[in-house]
């Protein structure tokens, strides 16, 4: 057996981390206090639909900031849970309760019905957690305890928001329009097409600085592709660009020479280049900043 085969057997324990499309689906949350503020902003970062059950008496004056600004997401009612009927229409349900058996109670009733539910601080009672986040624009990341230790997962967020840059957000916006474009030229779905797009797009990620891709405008997108993808899918230096940046060295985040073809676009595929396809960072262990972002494959 070796070292993969003992990886493979050790598997488990863990959960499936996941980013939950939420988008104008429905959210009820049952509670007002601290956990319940930290709930809708969670959620709002979702776009989804918000109701909230409590007393007024019972609300943290942020949840009643979010009440007061949301208007458009949250709709609140200044009374405590009823009934079976509060869990009508409901995509997921989340209680932030200090009534443990009232909060069993709705997990029960939302299981019965295949809700997903969230019980804050009876780990056994979820259906899935909340982590601490990071979040720069598109970018999230999120740090699971798996209900072990809310307060580690915040410590390991802020040593790993110290090995970012900041820039991190605005490249991924940057790269996704470029990817945006790319696909308006090359359109279509999977196969060889999609294979050499991902291939040019992680062979650019790869190479470029975070610093490049903040400085891209429309123009400049336009001319990395007619630079890059167009001459035979070569990645090009970022002087051909017209990027100029403080950064000493442009031979490429992991030392291939700038002009390297990521793949030669020719009918036969035996012949295209393997290239990385993810968009990584790695920090020292000092930090344990590592950020893998693998956003480029839907």
């Amino acid at each position: 057996m070796d070292e993969n085969d003992i990886r493979i057997k050790k598997l488990g324990g863990g959960s499936l981390l996941i980013a939950w499309q939420l988008r104008d689906k429905n959210v009820l949350i049952v509670g007002g206090g601290e956990v319940a503020s930290q709930r809708i902003e969670s959620i709002l970062t979702a776009d989804a639909h918000i109701t909230v059950l409590s007393p007024q008496k019972g609300l943290h004056p942020r949840t009643q900031r979010f009440i007061e600004l949301r208007k458009d997401r949250i709709t609140y009612y200044d009374r405590p849970y009823s009934g079976p009927e509060e869990l009508d229409s409901m995509d997921m349900v989340l209680t932030a309760l200090d009534d443990n058996e009232l909060s069993r109670s709705i997990v029960e009733l939302s299981r019965e019905r295949r809700i997903p539910v969230n019980a804050a601080d009876i780990p056994d009672l979820c259906d899935f957690y909340f982590g601490a986040q990071i979040r720069d624009g598109p970018l999230q990341i999120m740090i699971s305890t798996n209900g072990n230790g809310p307060r580690m997962a915040s410590i390991i967020k802020t040593r790993l928001q110290k090995g970012l840059s900041g820039l991190e957000g605005e490249a991924i916006i940057k790269v996704g329009q470029l990817r945006n474009k790319l696909k308006e030229r090359e359109p279509g779905v999977g196969g060889q097409i999609g294979r050499d797009r991902m291939k040019w797009m992680s062979g650019l990620c790869n190479q470029w600085e975070m610093e490049d891709f903040t400085l891209l405008d429309e123009a400049m997108m336009e001319k990395v592709l007619d630079e890059g993808w167009e001459q035979d899918g070569r990645v090009p230096k970022v002087e051909e660009i017209g990027i100029r940046t403080s950064r000493k060295s442009t031979s490429g985040s992991f030392g291939q020479p700038s002009n390297y073809n990521v793949f030669k676009r020719v009918e036969n595929a035996s012949s295209i280049a393997i290239a990385p396809t993810t968009f990584a960072f790695v920090a020292g262990a000092a930090v344990a900043s590592l950020v893998l972002i693998r956003f480029l494959k839907r």
